[in-house]
């Protein structure tokens, strides 16, 4: 891959516009993390970007981004997310920063930051200032400590979940909101409910469940992962034996679920089941992944540079620099007004006929290179995995959706599901 053009003698930009609402996953340590996790799709990026400037977001763009994203977005909240790689990285003092620079270019609005981390630097200091802040901290975490270490390793291959735990103690001692992100891996979707029960145990209460699906190129190519599919197709590529079955997936959801409708409805929070309720009121969905098109969630890496997805970190999905473009003007652009559509417009005719592609809408374009029944490219991968998930909620969804319609809590529905039981 070429190296990034850097952003050492930016070009001035013009007064930003806004422009309809869009949310930028921000990296200021890059693609940097100090894990080197079996699955990671990320690390490879660092190749993309050369030597210099290394992969720390200099003070120059952090203000160019702060100034821009408030200014470009027509709301009377502006939400900022941090992830990465691991956004700890970059230090306490590179987020003083962002905090003095939210206040100073907030115009009277309210700000707001998500912030996403494996947890292993997360210590006394780092809790005070994300709680001081009111950062919304999600923990990166696999669930057991068997599960979790079997691929959350640091580079001497020594596993990471007891640290992350600690991490997490520190968060909890002061107080700091948080919620879970748990990668369901081949390795851990044949334990949904163990790991689920260990979330709760921990405190988690806010949960989502990353499905891992990744391809690598073919025997006898380079073993590296491959990027966006070509044609909907595998083509050349072959799913990383890592990556969950779409079956094992849905598995995992339904039997989570079985027991959330039961015992904890309105007391855990599980994003997929969110979404799916979100769905079936007819709101829509809530999730990119869902959504009806995308394109309204971009990457911006440390360089100032921004990119079509985080999951399209890709030379031909770069939109620009934020040094020499507006946000605005990058989001609006022809070519990412394309990607966005491209998710509506290239849907296989065996998923516009199906019965769920309300709540489906054949998900992410990422996952989209099997072929259907007849043959046509673009099927979603995790098909049979979302079709098990969605047909065993859908009674569950009817009712707690009529039961929101009566101004009724959703959770009195564990109320008949004991009864039936």
């Amino acid at each position: 891959m070429h190296p990034v053009p850097a952003s050492s003698a930016p070009a001035p930009v013009p007064a930003p516009r806004t422009t309809g609402p869009f949310w930028v996953l921000a990296k200021p340590a890059g693609p940097a993390c100090n894990l080197r996790c079996s699955y990671c799709f990320y690390l490879e990026k660092k190749e993309m970007f050369g030597p210099a400037p290394g992969t720390r977001m200099q003070d120059d763009t952090l203000e160019a981004f702060v100034r821009d994203y408030i200014a470009a977005q027509d709301t009377p909240e502006v939400s900022f997310g941090w992830q990465g790689g691991e956004p700890t990285l970059r230090g306490l003092e590179f987020f003083g920063k962002v905090v003095q620079l939210q206040r100073r270019y907030a115009d009277g609005r309210k700000v707001s930051n998500s912030f996403q981390t494996n947890g292993m630097l997360i210590d006394a200091q780092w809790a005070g200032f994300l709680a001081a802040h009111e950062f919304l901290v999600g923990i990166s975490i696999d669930g057991t400590q068997a599960l979790h270490d079997a691929q959350r390793v640091d580079a001497s291959r020594a596993g990471s979940w007891s640290r992350v735990l600690q991490g997490l103690a520190h968060l909890k001692s002061h107080g700091v909101e948080f919620n879970t992100l748990t990668v369901v891996s081949r390795a851990n979707a044949k334990h949904a409910l163990e790991v689920y029960r260990f979330l709760k145990e921990i405190g988690s209460r806010y949960m989502q469940f990353i499905p891992l699906v990744e391809r690598t190129m073919a025997r006898g190519g380079s073993g590296a992962l491959a990027g966006p599919p070509v044609r909907g197709t595998l083509r050349g590529t072959q799913v990383a034996n890592w990556s969950v079955s779409p079956v094992g997936y849905g598995d995992f959801l339904v039997a989570i679920f079985n027991e959330w409708v039961l015992r904890d409805v309105g007391s855990v929070f599980v994003q997929m089941f969110d979404n799916a309720l979100a769905s079936w009121v007819g709101e829509g969905a809530s999730l990119c992944v869902f959504a009806e098109t995308c394109g309204r969630q971009v990457a911006l890496e440390h360089d100032g540079s921004v990119y079509a997805c985080d999951h399209y970190v890709y030379p031909e999905y770069r939109r620009g620099n934020l040094h020499r473009q507006s946000l605005a003007d990058m989001l609006d652009a022809p070519e990412q007004r394309r990607f966005g559509a491209a998710k509506r417009d290239t849907l296989p005719a065996q998923c516009r006929r199906c019965e769920f592609r309300f709540a489906c809408n054949g998900g992410c374009p990422k996952h989209r290179f099997l072929q259907t029944a007849d043959g046509e490219p673009g099927l979603n991968y995790l098909c049979a995995g979302y079709r098990k998930f969605f047909k065993a909620v859908d009674p569950y969804m009817r009712v707690m959706a009529g039961l929101l319609q009566q101004g009724r809590p959703p959770a009195q529905i564990m109320q008949r599901v004991a009864r039936r039981r």
